[in-house]
């Protein structure tokens, strides 16, 4: 799947290329942050899709191919085309690790290059990052609401085409999914795949026990039968039953019945009465149906008789929230070594961005290890004392103020490329799911529950805030003069 994806940007940043290249402006340092706008239905969000990203930049490049396309669009000239053949990214990157918690507001990738570079890299970014980052999210908080049962991943079929099926899957694991049932993503990031029959398994046999006998003769040490083709409870679990007993007496243990559709809390319940009758207390019930954290959160509260969880369709296209909002805007330029703080303003409040080059502290409770607050600072201000009180205060509401005395202190963005080289070393897709499990468990229960969350704080440093609100005065000021 070696593909140049140089060109999967919007035309635009070409453009805006070319204009600064006229300009003589190519070389002019800018800093950019992705970060992702409050949204009503967002309490917190897994960064995921570091690795990919870093791979898209590493391998920039406009190969003959690319050229002769940009060429024939008769949009740019041969300096800019001429300019383009040596390209490469020389800037820097921090970002967070993949798998970091992250909330509404927060830098989570910055980028600092020549303005020409910057300007290039925006849209594939936020592609490669809205995406992974939403659907990891959205795991999450499906394996939260399956309090410690195996999900598979099961949404190939219905995702928005074979990336969003592949990547999807990826960041799927790394929000807490056991394995997946995409054979190519389990081959390209060594994800468990798990699976078992369709229904026309058993459609394509005479009879519902036939097609369940074929299947365990064929999978004698894997047995998991679909049984909701014709009557879950008259035939399908009856005739599960029956093939579990023919296979013990050849000496295999079943392994489960899967439930894909029906009033799952009943027929679950149901079932797991006749299997326990039958022997078989053992075997696990799967559940699986256009699932996620709310209809799985729902079974679990009427105490459906299910061990563990297909979730597909809702899941693989975050069907509720199917787009991050992620966003990438200037916050500096560097003008012979002196950082230049950039806003943007808008009418509406949380559009309006935060200046400078910054960076997040994740403040602990330091006898505990749970994360209590973050902070969005300068990195001009230098590092904080921990031997110190720490009060943070509300970025709007100022008379909100909280202080810490024993507290610990993180960084969240860290160097992960240094002119254009690599600078971070790629934990395996294991790893960062044993860290978004670690951060995960670092957050309460009232922060992460579904309904009515408690919000987590993320204050604007007393400095940081003075700054935002000096260059908005001085902006709203120099308009009004204009206008007189």
């Amino acid at each position: 799947m070696e593909r140049n994806l140089t060109l999967l940007t919007d035309l635009y940043q070409l453009t805006m290329m070319n204009g600064y290249l006229k300009q003589g402006r190519e070389k002019e340092i800018a800093v950019f942050d992705i970060f992702f706008r409050q949204n009503g239905m967002i309490t917190y969000s897994l960064a995921v899709g570091l690795e990919q990203a870093m791979a898209y930049i590493e391998n920039l490049s406009f190969g003959e191919e690319e050229l002769e396309y940009l060429k024939s669009l008769r949009l740019f000239d041969d300096g800019f085309l001429e300019y383009l053949k040596n390209f490469r990214f020389t800037g820097d990157i921090s970002a967070v690790p993949e798998g970091t918690v992250v909330f509404p507001g927060e830098p989570i990738f910055t980028v600092k290059a020549p303005i020409i570079e910057a300007q290039l890299v925006e849209t594939a970014l936020l592609n490669i990052i809205n995406h992974q980052t939403l659907i990891a999210s959205k795991a999450a908080k499906v394996c939260y609401a399956a309090q410690g049962d195996a999900v598979m991943e099961f949404g190939l079929r219905r995702a928005q085409g074979p990336d969003a099926g592949i990547y999807g899957a990826r960041a799927a694991v790394i929000g807490g999914c056991s394995s997946t049932s995409n054979v190519l993503a389990g081959k390209m990031f060594d994800i468990p795949v798990a699976g078992t029959h369709a229904h026309s398994w058993v459609m394509n046999f005479p009879d519902e026990y036939t097609a369940f006998m074929n299947y365990a003769l064929a999978y004698p040490d894997n047995i998991l039968l679909l049984v909701d083709t014709y009557d879950t409870l008259k035939s399908g679990v009856p005739n599960a039953i029956r093939c579990f007993d023919e296979m013990v007496k050849r000496g295999y243990k079943p392994y489960g019945i899967r439930l894909d559709s029906g009033d799952l809390a009943y027929l679950s319940k149901k079932a797991r009465k006749m299997l326990d009758a039958a022997g078989y207390d053992y075997v696990k019930i799967c559940a699986s149906g256009d699932l996620d954290e709310r209809s799985i959160a729902s079974l679990k509260s009427q105490g459906a008789a299910i061990d563990f969880w297909g979730v597909g369709t809702r899941l693989i296209t975050s069907a509720d929230m199917p787009a991050l909002g992620g966003v990438y805007k200037l916050c500096a330029v560097v003008e012979n070594g002196k950082e230049i703080p950039k806003i943007k303003l808008s009418d509406t409040f949380a559009k309006i961005t935060n200046p400078g080059i910054k960076n997040v502290y994740r403040i602990y409770d330091r006898e505990t290890g749970e994360a209590q607050a973050d902070l969005i600072y300068l990195e001009s201000e230098g590092d904080y004392d921990e031997s110190k009180p720490l009060t943070i205060t509300h970025p709007t509401e100022r008379w909100k103020q909280t202080t810490y005395y024993r507290y610990t202190l993180r960084k969240l963005l860290v160097p992960v490329m240094k002119q254009g080289k690599s600078v971070y070393e790629m934990p395996k897709l294991k790893q960062i799911k044993e860290y978004a499990a670690r951060e995960l468990a670092s957050f309460s229960d009232e922060h992460k529950r579904l309904d009515s969350p408690h919000l987590f704080k993320v204050d604007l440093s007393d400095a940081l805030y003075e700054l935002k609100n000096t260059m908005i005065e001085e902006i709203r000021g120099g308009e009004n003069r204009a206008k007189k």
